[in-house]
C-alpha cells in the first residue's frame, strides 16, 4: 500500500475533531451527558486467547475502570487471525464508547503492512483513546537448546539447518516480524510456527515442540520461572529496568531487532470527542494507580497513559518505523 493511501500527518492531528464533527451536536451532547449509562456494560475486546499477559493486563484495567466509571467493564476475547477478528469487531461497533479494544502496536503498525487479509485502515477506521503500556519482547529459548546467549543460539541453528522452529503470536505480529528479522540478519534456516496468542504458543514452547520465541516480557518471565525456558535478549533499544541482567539483541551482535513494543486502547471511528475524553481521563486514573503500576511491572511492563493525540502520533511514528524495517527485510504481504 502506497504512503499516499494513508492520511497525512495534518489529518492525523485532526483525527478526533473530524470524527466528532461527523456526528450531530445533539448526539454529542447526549453522549457526553449520559456516558456511561448506569449499569450498561463496557466491552474491552482483546484479539488474544484468555490466559496470556495482555489478557491479564486488560482484565486488571477492566476491573479498576469499572470502579472508576461505576459501571461493569468486561473483557471479551476474540482470538484468531493475528488480531484481525477483534479489530473488525471493534470497527463494526457503534462509536458510543461501549466497545473498544486493548491492542498491541502490531495491530496498527504492522498488520496493515504485512497481512493481505487486513481490510482496515488504522488511521481512518479507529479512534485512539489512550496508550496503555510499554514493554519489550524477549528472545527466549527452550532449555533443550544448549544456548545461553544469542551468538550460541545462532551457531546451534546453523549447525541444524531446517530443524529449528520459532513460535509467534500469529503471522504478521511483532513476534513474527522480530523472528523473521532475526533469521534474515543472522542468515538462519528456520521454520515459523504461528499461534493464536501467547497462551497457545506457550503450551508448545514449554513442551519443546518449538525451540525459541520472541515473547512478551510478562510471558517470558512466567515461562522462565518453570525452569524450561531461558531469556537470552530483549528486543528493545536498551535494557529493561525490570530485566537489567538481560542484554539487548544489539549488544549481542544482531541489529535491526530493537524497537520497543507498546499497547493502546482504540475505539471505532467517529467516537464523540466528549466520550473519548471521559474514557481517556478514566484510563489515565487507572493506569496511574500504584496497584496498576505494580501489577504491570511484575511482567516488566510500564503502565502508561497518554492523550488521544499522543497515541495518534505514536501510531503514525511506529507505523512509519515498521514500514522502513519491512522494506529493508523485503517482506511482502502474506
Amino acid at each position: 500500500m502506497s504512503p499516499s493511501s494513508f492520511i497525512t500527518r495534518r489529518r492525523v492531528t485532526t483525527w478526533l475533531a473530524l470524527g466528532a464533527a461527523a456526528l450531530p451536536l445533539s448526539s454529542l451532547a447526549a453522549s457526553s451527558a449520559d456516558f456511561p449509562e448506569k449499569g450498561r456494560s463496557i466491552r474491552i475486546v482483546l484479539g488474544l486467547a484468555a490466559g496470556g499477559a495482555s489478557d491479564a493486563q486488560a482484565r486488571f484495567v477492566a476491573n479498576k475502570l469499572g470502579e472508576v466509571l461505576q459501571t461493569p467493564v468486561i473483557v471479551e476475547n476474540r482470538p484468531g487471525a493475528s488480531f484481525i477478528l477483534a479489530t473488525e469487531e471493534v470497527i463494526r461497533a457503534a462509536p458510543d464508547g461501549y466497545t473498544f479494544m486493548y491492542a498491541p502496536s502490531s495491530v496498527v503498525a504492522q498488520n496493515p503492512q504485512t497481512l493481505a487479509q487486513v481490510r482496515y485502515d488504522p488511521f481512518k477506521d479507529l479512534t485512539p483513546i489512550s496508550l496503555g503500556a510499554r514493554g519489550p519482547l524477549v528472545l527466549t529459548v527452550h532449555t533443550s537448546v544448549p544456548a545461553r546467549n544469542v551468538q550460541e543460539l545462532i551457531a546451534y541453528i546453523k549447525a541444524n539447518p531446517g530443524k529449528m522452529s520459532y513460535a509467534s503470536f500469529g503471522t504478521g505480529t511483532s513476534s513474527h516480524i522480530y523472528g523473521e528479522a532475526f533469521a534474515r540478519q543472522a542468515g538462519l534456516d528456520v521454520v515459523h510456527v504461528p499461534y493464536k496468542g501467547g497462551a497457545d504458543a506457550a503450551k508448545d514452547f514449554l513442551a519443546g515442540r518449538v525451540q525459541y520465541y520472541f515473547d512478551a516480557a510478562p510471558n517470558a518471565i512466567q515461562n522462565t520461572a518453570t525452569g524450561k525456558v531461558r531469556m537470552l535478549a530483549v528486543a528493545a533499544p536498551k535494557r529493561s529496568p525490570m530485566l537489567p541482567d538481560v542484554p539487548t539483541m544489539t549488544e549481542q551482535g544482531v541489529s535491526g531487532v530493537d524497537m520497543a513494543s507498546w499497547l493502546g486502547f482504540y475505539g471505532p471511528a467517529r467516537m464523540p470527542a466528549p466520550v473519548v475524553a471521559k474514557l481517556n481521563a478514566a484510563l489515565a486514573q487507572v493506569l496511574a494507580m500504584p496497584a496498576t503500576r505494580d501489577f504491570f511491572r511484575q511482567g516488566a511492563y510500564e503502565a502508561e497513559s497518554s492523550t488521544p493525540q499522543q497515541l495518534a502520533d505514536l501510531t503514525r511514528t511506529t507505523y512509519d518505523q515498521w514500514a522502513e524495517t519491512i522494506r529493508k527485510l523485503g517482506l511482502t504481504k502474506q
